[in-house]
């Protein structure tokens, strides 16, 4: 992975300032006002049950939904002002593997990288790169029509890796992944840190944010209610207030 061309090292690769979101006919705030930074060569992740805000705040700072209270921004590119250069610097993996399913792997992945501008002579290498982490092996070739769920995941994990983002935000990445699979996936976040990019991905298993991140937020009713280092904890050493029922978060 080639280090990343990313602006000067006093901006964070994610700022968020107030962020408030009420659905249209909603009585309450899905996410009530959050604020929070991730750094450059960080792992952070959203940890809380289903409902608590985690697709919302993610979908918010991709641009995918619009907002009206609170400021975003990406490597200092606010999402309300400059979303085609705040898009440029991250790649996002949606939990509904949105993809076009009569396209073959390798189409879509092309697909992706004339949308991000990425040269075709550069393609090539950076797909064998990521065949090395997700292995799709021949697979790559058929139709996403005919791929399994962890098959889907991957196709959108490559094809959001494609143009080398600096920033690489995941909502619940690990759903559907074999334990080999989710092994290399977590060796390719900590590569992807050391080399200066920035993780942020949801969830809702404690276990998956002991072993991989540096942080940890936890998000419940649309509001943050801890944001603590994970580095160095193990088994049983995280607030029991939080963490309940096999390792997920308590409802």
């Amino acid at each position: 992975m080639k280090k990343r061309d990313i602006p000067s090292a006093d901006v964070p690769a994610v700022r968020v300032a107030g962020l408030k979101k009420k659905y249209p006919r909603a009585a309450e705030y899905a996410v009530g006002g959050i604020s929070f930074e991730v750094q450059r060569g960080e792992i952070v992740g959203l940890l809380g049950h289903n409902g608590a805000g985690k697709s919302t705040t993610l979908k918010c700072l991709t641009g995918m939904l619009p907002y009206r209270e609170g400021e975003i921004s990406i490597f200092g590119n606010p999402v309300k002002g400059d979303a085609t250069a705040a898009k440029m610097c991250f790649g996002f993996v949606t939990d509904d593997h949105a993809v076009f399913s009569k396209m073959t792997g390798l189409e879509y992945i092309a697909f992706m990288a004339d949308v991000y501008g990425v040269p075709k002579d550069v393609r090539e290498s950076r797909v064998e790169e990521l065949q090395k982490c997700f292995n799709l092996g021949d697979k790559i070739d058929n139709l996403i029509s005919s791929y399994s769920h962890g098959m889907k995941q991957k196709i959108c994990m490559m094809s959001s890796l494609i143009h080398d983002p600096a920033l690489w935000i995941l909502d619940e990445p690990m759903l559907g992944l074999d334990p080999t699979t989710m092994n290399a996936v977590s060796e390719f976040m900590r590569a992807y840190a050391e080399k200066g990019g920035a993780v942020l991905f949801s969830t809702h298993n404690l276990d998956a944010v002991r072993r991989i991140c540096d942080r940890a937020m936890v998000i419940r009713g649309g509001l943050i209610e801890a944001d603590m280092s994970v580095k160095g904890i193990g088994d049983g050493e995280l607030p029991e207030r939080f963490f309940l029922r096999g390792g997920e978060v308590e409802e």
